[in-house]
């Protein structure tokens, strides 16, 4: 849709600044009450949902012109969603839709920035979406014996997202990965090194058409595979799999697991029995993407009868984040024998981001790394010794967070499930 087509919704904002906290029930202190790092890190409103909407339908009225201020605002923003849930704790509106709907008009008149036309021109060439990137680190799956399903049918098939072809933290998860997977008895296969990226970032940052481009390149090739199931380590990938293409109008004709979900559910049956004691207090961190991003897409056509008391028919199903993937994740760090798991005060679908969101670890570094900052602090307040995630975007720019001088430790949770296996 375009940006006019929410032109509702922009009139809908009432301006209560609800999208910049989490909902007053659940605040446990004034530390740890913001929920959006773009405004906490700026502090001025139009770096908020509610900033950005009233941006919005100045830019259909033309009462402001697509300017590189106006792609500044726009671009200084992690996508994470956060605005969208804490809004719909009390109102029927879509904020993210907006502003993705504001990021696609950007492109289309010429404001985008340098970095992400080098991501996504990356894209196009079949290139990892990873900037720095200029070779290849030792292939990920080097020494595994699994089947290449671009070659071969295979019943399942992992896909390892563009990190783990770059970045060795993030390819030594994915390893992990596939290894665990083979241990439980699991036939799986992979692109090994003709793996595409799934696009969805490219969507994210604006590009409507190369990330449609990309979408149809990855059905072709999952439909040739024979596969009845997909499995991946990285959140962007799962939630642009099982959300972003069903919007799209693509069908995979797979079903779509979280490596996390995954290996639940293998423990549950008896497939993996993690025996030796991992000795660490740790906190978990919801990745964005895998939480409130990952609640299924439900499509509604319909009319809406009241243009500001959003009345629809027929009624109309809000995402509003509580359908994501939150207890899988949970359910595999309990399974650790001597780990013990603490919560932070922001989590599930009110979890702050990690920062690495909506491309602007690329665009804005300083920014991104701020927002990471903040998250290990919220994690030490805890008293663990290590937080914990489970995506390979989260885990580089927490690890990269650390600089500050902090200990705490970064880890995958698959990670600690191997060492206890």
């Amino acid at each position: 849709m375009a940006l006019k087509d929410y032109q509702s919704e922009m009139e809908t904002c009432c301006r209560c600044s609800a999208c910049k906290f989490i909902p007053l029930e659940k605040v446990t202190g004034y530390e740890h009450a913001n929920v959006c790092p773009s405004i906490s890190r700026y502090d001025f409103h139009a770096y908020s949902g509610g900033g950005r909407m009233a941006f919005g339908l100045s830019l259909v009225h033309g009462r402001v012109k697509y300017t590189p201020k106006v792609a500044e605002v726009v671009y200084n923003c992690n996508l994470c969603g956060a605005c969208d849930v804490s809004c719909k704790y009390a109102m029927d509106m879509d904020v993210l839709e907006p502003l993705y709907a504001v990021r696609q008009e950007c492109v289309k008149q010429g404001q985008t920035l340098p970095a992400l036309d080098k991501l996504v021109a990356k894209m196009k060439k079949q290139g990892p979406m990873v900037l720095g990137a200029k070779g290849r680190h030792k292939a990920w799956h080097e020494g595994l014996d699994v089947a290449d399903y671009t070659k071969e049918k295979a019943p399942v098939v992992y896909h390892a997202g563009c990190l783990a072809r770059c970045d060795e933290s993030s390819g030594r998860a994915a390893r992990t990965s596939v290894a665990l997977l083979q241990k439980a008895g699991i036939k799986v296969g992979i692109a090994k090194d003709r793996e595409l990226c799934c696009g969805g970032r490219a969507y994210e940052m604006g590009y409507l058409d190369e990330a449609k481009a990309q979408a149809e390149l990855n059905v072709a090739r999952f439909k040739e595979s024979g596969a009845a199931e997909i499995i991946t380590g990285c959140a962007h990938c799962y939630q642009y799999y099982k959300v972003l293409y069903p919007k799209l109008g693509f069908d995979t004709g797979l079903e779509v697991w979280h490596v996390t979900e995954y290996l639940a559910q293998l423990l549950a049956k008896g497939k993996l029995r993690p025996r030796k004691e991992v000795d660490l207090t740790v906190t978990y961190h919801d990745p964005c993407h895998l939480g409130r991003l990952s609640e299924p897409w439900v499509q509604w056509e319909g009319t809406q009868r009241e243009r500001h008391m959003r009345v629809y028919d027929p009624p109309r199903t809000f995402r509003r984040g509580e359908g994501g993937v939150y207890d899988p994740p949970r359910e595999v760090l309990r399974s650790i024998p001597g780990l013990k798991l603490v919560e932070m005060d922001r989590i599930k679908e009110y979890a702050w981001c990690c920062g690495a969101g909506g491309g602007v670890r690329e665009s804005n570094p300083e920014f991104a790394r701020w927002t990471a900052v903040e998250r290990l602090n919220e994690a030490e307040s805890t008293g663990a010794d290590a937080l914990v995630t489970s995506c390979p975007h989260c885990s580089q720019n927490l690890q990269g967070g650390r600089g500050d001088g902090g200990s705490l430790g970064v880890y995958d949770v698959v990670e600690l499930l191997d060492r206890a296996i």
